[in-house]
């Protein structure tokens, strides 16, 4: 029994120190996304005020500035799109850790029963029985919840597909009919 704690306690550890390694490299990751995406802000923005300082008339002002709607709206969901991306791939690895760690919890659990059920007294093999059935009935919960996560993940990464093509389909005609304005 001791060493069945131990080991439990062990793989709590070990799974804790997985998870907190995943999640700073996810943060990591993210902050190196920011990092480039602050760098490229700051480039676009300095050339962008020696552009328009060079500029004589207020029409070619309001023209300079309308053209940059599109290429600032795609900046931005491609700077969405990878967070999305690094968020998902922390995700995904967090989710594998968990379902393995559960599958583990599981096959303990079954193991237990089964040595609980070869030493238990006569008589006890429908408490026996029901204790199997709690923990079939429980892994199929926890696989509903996870499908149910994946589809709810799936939806979003559709929803921000249709918002992404939709925000630059937009920002292109605006562009495109403040030009013609002119």
């Amino acid at each position: 029994m001791q060493e069945q704690f131990a080991a439990l306690q062990k793989a709590n550890v070990d799974l804790f120190f997985g998870v907190a390694i995943r999640m700073v490299e996810g943060v990591e990751r993210l902050a190196q996304l920011n990092m480039q995406a602050l760098r490229a802000t700051l480039d676009h923005t300095f050339r962008q005020a020696c552009q328009a300082l060079s500029v004589k008339e207020p029409q070619e002002w309001l023209a300079q500035q309308d053209s940059l709607a599109a290429p600032t709206t795609e900046k931005v969901q491609t700077w969405t799109w990878q967070m999305f991306e690094i968020i998902a791939a922390t995700q995904a690895d967090l989710l594998r850790s968990a379902h393995a760690q559960w599958d583990a919890s599981v096959r303990q659990a079954r193991t237990q029963v089964q040595d609980l059920a070869k030493s238990a007294p006569a008589g006890s093999e429908a408490a026996v029985a029901a204790l199997d059935e709690v923990i079939t009935t429980t892994n199929a919960l926890y696989e509903t919840l996870q499908k149910t996560g994946e589809q709810a993940f799936e939806a979003t990464r559709s929803n921000l597909e249709v918002a992404s093509a939709a925000a630059t389909k937009s920002a292109r005609r605006a562009s495109e009919s403040q030009a013609a304005k002119r």
